[in-house]
Protein backbone atom coordinates (compact mmCIF):
# COMPACT_ATOMS: atom_id res chain seq x y z
CA UNK A 1 0.00 0.00 0.00
CA UNK A 2 3.36 2.42 1.07
CA UNK A 3 4.31 1.71 -2.61
CA UNK A 4 1.07 2.77 -4.53
CA UNK A 5 0.52 5.70 -2.04
CA UNK A 6 4.23 7.21 -2.82
CA UNK A 7 4.16 6.06 -6.75
CA UNK A 8 3.78 9.85 -9.11
CA UNK A 9 0.58 10.35 -10.09
CA UNK A 10 1.00 10.60 -14.03
CA UNK A 11 -1.44 10.25 -17.23
CA UNK A 12 -1.23 6.92 -17.65
CA UNK A 13 -1.76 6.10 -13.89
CA UNK A 14 -5.28 6.76 -14.50
CA UNK A 15 -8.37 5.83 -16.20
CA UNK A 16 -8.61 6.53 -20.25
CA UNK A 17 -11.21 8.53 -19.35
CA UNK A 18 -13.13 10.45 -16.18
CA UNK A 19 -16.36 8.35 -15.38
CA UNK A 20 -18.80 11.72 -15.57
CA UNK A 21 -20.00 12.73 -18.42
CA UNK A 22 -21.31 11.73 -22.10
CA UNK A 23 -20.62 8.10 -23.31
CA UNK A 24 -17.11 8.23 -24.56
CA UNK A 25 -16.59 9.19 -28.21
CA UNK A 26 -12.99 9.38 -28.93
CA UNK A 27 -10.28 8.06 -26.80
CA UNK A 28 -6.56 9.01 -25.78
CA UNK A 29 -5.03 7.68 -28.80
CA UNK A 30 -7.20 9.57 -31.19
CA UNK A 31 -6.34 12.68 -29.43
CA UNK A 32 -2.86 12.20 -29.45
CA UNK A 33 -2.54 11.16 -32.41
CA UNK A 34 -4.42 14.46 -33.70
CA UNK A 35 -1.76 16.19 -31.52
CA UNK A 36 1.16 14.52 -33.11
CA UNK A 37 -0.20 15.61 -36.41
CA UNK A 38 -1.06 19.60 -34.96
CA UNK A 39 2.28 19.64 -33.79
CA UNK A 40 4.23 18.18 -36.68
CA UNK A 41 2.19 20.85 -39.38
CA UNK A 42 2.25 23.78 -37.21
CA UNK A 43 5.22 23.40 -34.32
CA UNK A 44 5.02 22.73 -30.81
CA UNK A 45 3.72 25.72 -29.68
CA UNK A 46 0.46 25.54 -31.75
CA UNK A 47 -0.67 22.55 -29.71
CA UNK A 48 -3.03 23.82 -27.19
CA UNK A 49 -5.99 22.16 -25.84
CA UNK A 50 -8.56 24.59 -27.90
CA UNK A 51 -6.26 23.73 -31.19
CA UNK A 52 -6.65 20.25 -31.09
CA UNK A 53 -10.40 20.83 -29.54
CA UNK A 54 -11.11 22.18 -33.04
CA UNK A 55 -9.44 19.90 -34.84
CA UNK A 56 -11.34 16.91 -33.53
CA UNK A 57 -14.88 19.01 -34.12
CA UNK A 58 -15.60 19.24 -30.22
CA UNK A 59 -15.14 21.87 -27.37
CA UNK A 60 -11.87 22.15 -25.32
CA UNK A 61 -13.53 20.83 -22.31
CA UNK A 62 -14.60 17.54 -23.54
CA UNK A 63 -10.91 16.76 -23.83
CA UNK A 64 -10.71 17.32 -20.26
CA UNK A 65 -12.65 13.98 -19.53
CA UNK A 66 -9.14 12.16 -21.35
CA UNK A 67 -6.52 14.23 -20.15
CA UNK A 68 -6.34 16.67 -17.23
CA UNK A 69 -3.83 19.42 -18.75
CA UNK A 70 -1.68 20.35 -21.57
CA UNK A 71 1.31 18.72 -20.28
CA UNK A 72 0.13 15.49 -19.72
CA UNK A 73 -0.95 16.03 -23.37
CA UNK A 74 2.61 16.58 -23.67
CA UNK A 75 3.59 13.31 -22.23
CA UNK A 76 1.16 11.45 -24.10
CA UNK A 77 3.10 13.03 -27.48
CA UNK A 78 6.43 12.07 -26.48
CA UNK A 79 5.34 8.71 -25.39
CA UNK A 80 3.46 7.92 -28.48
CA UNK A 81 7.04 8.75 -30.66
CA UNK A 82 8.99 6.22 -28.24
CA UNK A 83 6.26 4.04 -29.44
CA UNK A 84 7.29 4.76 -32.85
CA UNK A 85 10.48 2.76 -32.75
CA UNK A 86 10.64 -0.96 -33.63
CA UNK A 87 12.07 -3.02 -30.50
CA UNK A 88 11.40 -6.60 -31.76
CA UNK A 89 15.02 -6.85 -32.74
CA UNK A 90 16.64 -9.49 -30.65
CA UNK A 91 18.63 -8.29 -28.04
CA UNK A 92 21.54 -10.66 -28.93
CA UNK A 93 24.35 -10.83 -31.69
CA UNK A 94 26.55 -7.52 -31.74
CA UNK A 95 25.36 -5.48 -29.39
CA UNK A 96 27.37 -2.36 -30.95
CA UNK A 97 25.57 -3.10 -34.25
CA UNK A 98 22.03 -3.21 -32.26
CA UNK A 99 22.53 -0.31 -30.63
CA UNK A 100 23.28 2.01 -33.59
CA UNK A 101 20.31 0.29 -35.34
CA UNK A 102 17.98 1.25 -32.60
CA UNK A 103 20.09 4.80 -32.33
CA UNK A 104 18.89 5.17 -35.93
CA UNK A 105 15.33 5.07 -35.55
CA UNK A 106 15.81 7.18 -32.25
CA UNK A 107 16.82 9.78 -34.78
CA UNK A 108 14.66 9.20 -37.86
CA UNK A 109 11.69 9.97 -35.43
CA UNK A 110 13.17 13.15 -34.12
CA UNK A 111 13.99 14.24 -37.83
CA UNK A 112 9.93 13.42 -38.82
CA UNK A 113 9.23 15.03 -35.38
CA UNK A 114 11.17 18.43 -35.05
CA UNK A 115 9.18 19.48 -32.26
CA UNK A 116 10.00 16.17 -29.43
CA UNK A 117 13.63 17.85 -29.02
CA UNK A 118 12.21 21.13 -27.83
CA UNK A 119 9.85 19.34 -25.90
CA UNK A 120 12.26 17.47 -24.16
CA UNK A 121 14.46 20.40 -24.02
CA UNK A 122 11.45 22.16 -22.02
CA UNK A 123 10.05 19.88 -19.53
CA UNK A 124 10.81 17.36 -17.36
CA UNK A 125 10.95 14.36 -18.50
CA UNK A 126 8.48 11.75 -17.80
CA UNK A 127 8.64 8.27 -19.05
CA UNK A 128 5.46 6.70 -20.09
CA UNK A 129 5.35 3.13 -21.13
CA UNK A 130 6.99 3.12 -24.61
CA UNK A 131 9.67 5.04 -23.39
CA UNK A 132 10.22 2.63 -20.74
CA UNK A 133 9.95 -0.23 -22.94
CA UNK A 134 12.35 1.58 -25.26
CA UNK A 135 14.99 2.00 -21.99
CA UNK A 136 14.37 -1.48 -21.29
CA UNK A 137 14.76 -2.86 -24.63
CA UNK A 138 18.23 -0.72 -24.47
CA UNK A 139 19.25 -2.05 -21.32
CA UNK A 140 18.57 -5.55 -22.76
CA UNK A 141 21.03 -4.84 -25.72
CA UNK A 142 23.81 -4.06 -23.61
CA UNK A 143 23.54 -6.92 -21.01
CA UNK A 144 26.49 -8.54 -23.02
CA UNK A 145 28.75 -5.02 -23.40
CA UNK A 146 31.10 -4.61 -20.53
CA UNK A 147 30.87 -1.83 -18.10
CA UNK A 148 28.93 -1.10 -15.10
CA UNK A 149 25.37 -0.60 -14.75
CA UNK A 150 25.83 3.66 -14.70
CA UNK A 151 27.90 3.58 -17.80
CA UNK A 152 25.18 1.58 -19.66
CA UNK A 153 22.63 4.00 -18.65
CA UNK A 154 25.05 6.81 -19.36
CA UNK A 155 25.24 5.39 -22.74
CA UNK A 156 22.10 4.95 -23.42
CA UNK A 157 21.57 8.64 -22.63
CA UNK A 158 24.62 9.70 -24.83
CA UNK A 159 22.90 7.85 -27.62
CA UNK A 160 19.86 9.74 -27.16
CA UNK A 161 21.87 13.10 -27.21
CA UNK A 162 23.49 12.41 -30.53
CA UNK A 163 20.32 11.14 -32.48
CA UNK A 164 19.02 14.71 -31.44
CA UNK A 165 22.15 16.69 -32.25
CA UNK A 166 22.05 14.54 -35.89
CA UNK A 167 18.52 15.37 -36.10
CA UNK A 168 18.33 18.82 -35.76
CA UNK A 169 21.48 19.21 -38.13
CA UNK A 170 19.20 16.96 -40.59
CA UNK A 171 15.82 19.63 -39.96
CA UNK A 172 18.36 22.40 -40.53
CA UNK A 173 19.74 21.49 -43.59
CA UNK A 174 16.37 20.92 -44.63
CA UNK A 175 15.24 24.46 -44.34
CA UNK A 176 18.32 25.49 -46.15
CA UNK A 177 19.83 28.42 -47.04
CA UNK A 178 17.23 30.73 -45.24
CA UNK A 179 18.83 29.33 -42.13
CA UNK A 180 22.62 29.87 -43.36
CA UNK A 181 23.09 26.13 -43.24
CA UNK A 182 25.14 25.28 -45.97
CA UNK A 183 27.88 22.97 -45.01
CA UNK A 184 29.95 23.44 -47.64
CA UNK A 185 30.33 27.24 -46.93
CA UNK A 186 30.75 26.48 -43.57
CA UNK A 187 33.87 24.25 -44.16
CA UNK A 188 35.43 26.44 -46.58
CA UNK A 189 35.17 29.41 -44.07
CA UNK A 190 36.74 27.50 -41.87
CA UNK A 191 39.70 26.30 -43.77
CA UNK A 192 39.70 29.56 -45.38
CA UNK A 193 40.09 30.79 -41.38
CA UNK A 194 43.29 28.60 -40.21
CA UNK A 195 44.99 28.45 -43.97
CA UNK A 196 45.61 32.63 -42.48
CA UNK A 197 48.31 30.74 -39.98
CA UNK A 198 47.02 32.45 -36.53
CA UNK A 199 45.64 29.06 -36.10
CA UNK A 200 48.18 26.60 -36.13
CA UNK A 201 46.26 23.93 -34.16
CA UNK A 202 42.86 24.03 -36.39
CA UNK A 203 45.53 24.11 -39.64
CA UNK A 204 46.67 20.82 -38.63
CA UNK A 205 43.46 19.04 -37.13
CA UNK A 206 42.25 20.65 -40.53
CA UNK A 207 44.87 18.68 -42.36
CA UNK A 208 45.33 15.38 -41.14
CA UNK A 209 41.80 15.16 -40.57
CA UNK A 210 40.79 15.89 -44.03
CA UNK A 211 37.49 16.86 -45.12
CA UNK A 212 34.70 15.66 -43.34
CA UNK A 213 31.94 13.33 -44.34
CA UNK A 214 29.03 14.22 -47.06
CA UNK A 215 26.74 11.54 -45.64
CA UNK A 216 25.65 12.33 -42.03
CA UNK A 217 24.16 8.84 -41.46
CA UNK A 218 28.36 7.49 -41.87
CA UNK A 219 29.38 10.43 -39.42
CA UNK A 220 26.21 9.65 -37.21
CA UNK A 221 26.76 5.83 -37.03
CA UNK A 222 30.88 6.46 -36.96
CA UNK A 223 30.52 8.41 -33.72
CA UNK A 224 28.83 6.09 -32.35
CA UNK A 225 31.11 3.41 -33.01
CA UNK A 226 33.85 5.23 -31.47
CA UNK A 227 32.18 6.68 -28.31
CA UNK A 228 29.74 3.53 -27.07
CA UNK A 229 32.79 1.31 -26.86
CA UNK A 230 35.15 3.72 -24.99
CA UNK A 231 32.17 4.61 -22.19
CA UNK A 232 31.69 1.16 -21.68
CA UNK A 233 35.57 0.02 -21.59
CA UNK A 234 35.52 -1.95 -18.24
CA UNK A 235 38.59 -0.07 -17.02
CA UNK A 236 37.48 3.24 -17.58
CA UNK A 237 37.34 5.28 -14.52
Amino acid sequence: MADRETRPTTVWSRPQRGARGPAPERSRTQITAAALALADAEGLAAVSMRALAQRLGTGPASLYRYVGSRDELLDLMADAVAGELDLSGSSGGDWLDALVHLALQSRDAHVRHPWLADLNDRRGEVLGPHAIDYLDHALGILAPAPGTAGQKLEAVGLLGGLAVLFARRANGAAGGAAHGGDPAARAAHLAAVAAEGRHPHLLAALTSAGPPPADRDALFVTLLRRLLPAMLDQGAA
